[in-house]
């Protein structure tokens, strides 16, 4: 005979008076300024989300026909709309996760720094301070064949860095590795500071290397930072936009998906079309934030071991 034995049901961890606290200041800070954002933008994502349903030409403005989704399968269904998400994609991909290494390895050095720590962050820090066009524009002329310098340099004759795909995609990530590195160390450094120096201390007692210590104590005790910092640069890459423009125009299939709304918008006057890739772009960008922080969410209550 089976005796049923009625078990506790576990009991929900309880969440700390401190992180209710961070909790509730988080929303009061960010409230003014997400009122602000709503203000601003939404007018203009309402009215693009209205005219993207409409086949709709600067040109010809009495000619305005309702489309239902129809601009929406034209874009879904082209080659160039997917061409120019696997060109964002590449670009996003290969920046944010160079940025990353990179950023960490500043963030390193600023946090290590014993002499000299504000003439080193505010080195570190000097290309952010750069508007992006004026970066694009210097990076373009460094590479150019008639007024670069870099083809002197390297001995590399006459080379038309901007006659080709992978070499134009080459210098534009250079420029924006360059130009936003330092924002991602600011933020990874910011991580730094929270991770307590007592484990690192206990973990060089215990006969850990300095590899171990950094894979097993650094990295593990700043996710919530490096997941702030891989999220911010991720939806700023996405919607890349200056650099292409500045450098190569879209040309040699280096087109992203904010420059093709742009095209569609702004040369070819269609705005019906040019609003509905407009509007892809925007859902993108939601959905990799969504992708964020429900698949890779770290509470930072949790980061310290608290509930």
């Amino acid at each position: 005979m089976t005796i049923a034995v009625d078990r506790p049901a576990t009991a929900r961890p309880e969440v700390s008076d401190r992180a209710r606290a961070e909790r509730r200041l988080g929303l009061l800070l960010s409230a003014p300024a997400v009122i602000v954002m709503l203000l601003v933008t939404g007018y203009p994502l309402i009215n693009a989300l209205y005219l993207s349903l409409f086949r709709y030409r600067l040109t010809s403005p009495d000619d305005k026909t309702f489309v239902w989704f129809g601009n929406y399968v034209t874009a879904l269904t082209d080659a160039l709309f997917w061409q120019d998400v696997l060109t964002t994609f590449f670009i996003t991909a290969v920046t944010v996760a160079v940025e990353v290494v990179l950023g960490f390895a500043f963030a390193m050095v600023m946090h290590k720094a014993i002499f000299g720590r504000r003439t080193v962050r505010t080195s570190i820090l000097i290309p952010y301070g750069i508007v992006t066009v004026i970066s694009a524009f210097a990076w373009k002329y460094a590479f150019d064949v008639q007024s670069g310098f870099v083809d002197q340099w390297f001995g590399l004759g006459d080379y038309a860095w901007f006659s080709g795909r992978w070499s134009s995609m080459f210098v534009i990530i250079l420029s924006e590795v360059w130009k936003t590195t330092p924002f991602v160390s600011l933020l990874l450094l910011a991580g730094l500071a929270q991770v307590p120096n007592d484990l690192g201390e206990a973990a060089t007692v215990d006969g850990a290397t300095a590899w171990q210590r950094l894979w097993r104590v650094t990295i593990p005790n700043m996710k919530a930072a490096i997941l702030v910092a891989v999220l911010f640069r991720t939806l700023d890459a996405w919607r890349i936009f200056d650099s292409i423009f500045v450098m190569t125009s879209g040309q040699n299939k280096t087109e992203s998906l904010s420059f093709l709304t742009y095209r569609q918008t702004i040369t070819r006057t269609a705005i019906g079309l040019g609003d509905a890739v407009g509007v892809l772009l925007f859902l993108s960008v939601v959905l990799i934030a969504f992708i964020f922080i429900k698949g890779f969410r770290v509470d930072l209550a949790q980061a310290r071991g608290e509930r």
